[in-house]
């Protein structure tokens, strides 16, 4: 049965806003908010060659506690469109799913909370929250011109935020089964270990960095970094990627580089991680520049949202709606909560199953629209309700 959020689900497919494009998305969003009575400002940011669109609208008062729905128009690249059923940019209806890239990644989110606040707002002429849109084309990038780059506007003109829902595709079997209230921090580092090349014969006249780094790497691969807590599982270092060597099988390396990430929990901050990254290396035989350069990145710090206002107001509208008693997790990779954390008191994230996202294939099941429209719209509700209660 169609409806106005598939309806909308369905248009925002149509456009292959391939990250970092935006194809019109945004506009669309904006002339539907814009319907409703809220300001809606578009920001261009990022190089000429990748430039990114970025939506911040708000509706209400500046005095009221803001509710932020934030979210992406951009989705990955398809694959081979050829392995794809049907075309991914051709909403398509099999079996009770709606096919396409950004099905559940995250247009249908989008359209839900679209369609959330023109119930709301037609039944709510003046509800005791203000309520905003924060949108971006570089989520699914790299990230550096979008949802940071809004923030950190908003931030200049201290505009109030107080709760925020990212509509990242947290379910599991039904909407509502999971909602992240948390995300753990993600770190890189880039360890280049410097030796001296040599002849394989000769191993006398060279210095295997190969060698120099093993111990090393074997300590910080069992180190336990913490013990986590009740919210988040212990903080995790792994290895991805090790270069060394010419290609040669008789010729000694001359540097190794080692790319290696931490996930880490609320227990740990980025400075005692690096402390203790630079403690294994010396006490395992490696000088600092003498035998080793260390970059690090930080892409991510952790946050978490424990229950209070905005987890029981989205924890009640999922149990109204859907029966389902849902469970909290921090686990999965980073989203744009993280920046968004940094200005506002509580993030969660909440979106329909995420079992197909960036595969080929991508689908949102049907039965799964409507339900996440309707608890966007009930947790508007619950939080306008304890906010005119409040005062």
């Amino acid at each position: 049965m169609s409806s106005a959020t598939l309806r909308l689900t369905e248009e925002l497919i149509a456009r292959p806003s391939v990250t970092p494009l935006d194809e019109g998305c945004q506009s669309l969003i904006s002339g539907r908010l814009q319907a409703l009575g809220f300001t809606c400002e578009t920001m261009i940011s990022g190089p000429a060659d990748a430039r990114v669109t970025n939506l911040w609208a708000r509706l209400g008062t500046g005095k009221n506690p803001t509710l932020v729905f934030a979210g992406h128009t951009d989705v990955v690249p398809t694959g081979p469109i050829g392995s794809w059923a049907s075309d991914p940019f051709v909403p398509s209806h099999r079996d009770g799913k709606l096919y396409g890239r950004g099905a559940s990644d995250m247009k249908a989110s989008l359209a839900a909370m679209v369609v959330a606040c023109e119930e709301f707002v037609a039944t709510n002429a003046k509800p005791a929250i203000d309520i905003a849109f924060l949108i971006t084309s570089d989520e699914e990038g790299p990230a550096t011109d979008g949802t940071v780059v809004v923030c950190r506007e908003i931030t200049k003109r201290k505009e109030r935020l107080d709760w925020c829902i990212v509509g990242e595709p947290t379910s599991v079997e039904r909407t509502g089964d999971m909602i992240k209230n948390g995300r753990r921090g993600s770190m890189s580092g880039k360890l280049t270990v410097k030796g001296v090349q040599g002849h394989i014969a000769y191993p006398h006249l060279a210095k295997n960095p190969i060698h120099m780094a093993a111990p090393a790497l074997a300590a910080l691969a069992t180190e336990v970094w913490d013990q986590g807590n009740a919210y988040f599982p212990p903080t995790s270092w792994q290895i991805s990627n090790i270069h060394g060597g010419t290609g040669a099988s008789n010729v000694i390396p001359g540097t190794v580089v080692i790319d290696f990430n931490f996930r880490f929990c609320t227990e740990s901050s980025p400075a005692s991680l690096q402390e203790r990254v630079a403690a294994i290396l010396k006490a395992n035989g490696l000088a600092a520049e003498a035998d080793y350069d260390l970059t690090w990145n930080i892409s991510g710090l952790p946050f978490l949202t424990p229950p209070g206002t905005l987890v029981d107001a989205v924890r009640d509208a999922i149990q109204s709606e859907t029966g389902i008693a849902t469970q909290l997790s921090t686990t999965g990779g980073t989203s744009d909560g993280r920046f968004i954390a940094q200005i506002c008191p509580q993030v969660i994230e909440l979106g329909p199953p995420n079992a197909t996202i960036h595969k080929i294939d991508e689908f949102v099941a049907l039965a799964d629209i409507e339900p996440l429209k309707n608890i966007y719209r009930r947790v508007l509700e619950n939080l306008s309700q304890q906010a005119r209660a409040n005062g």
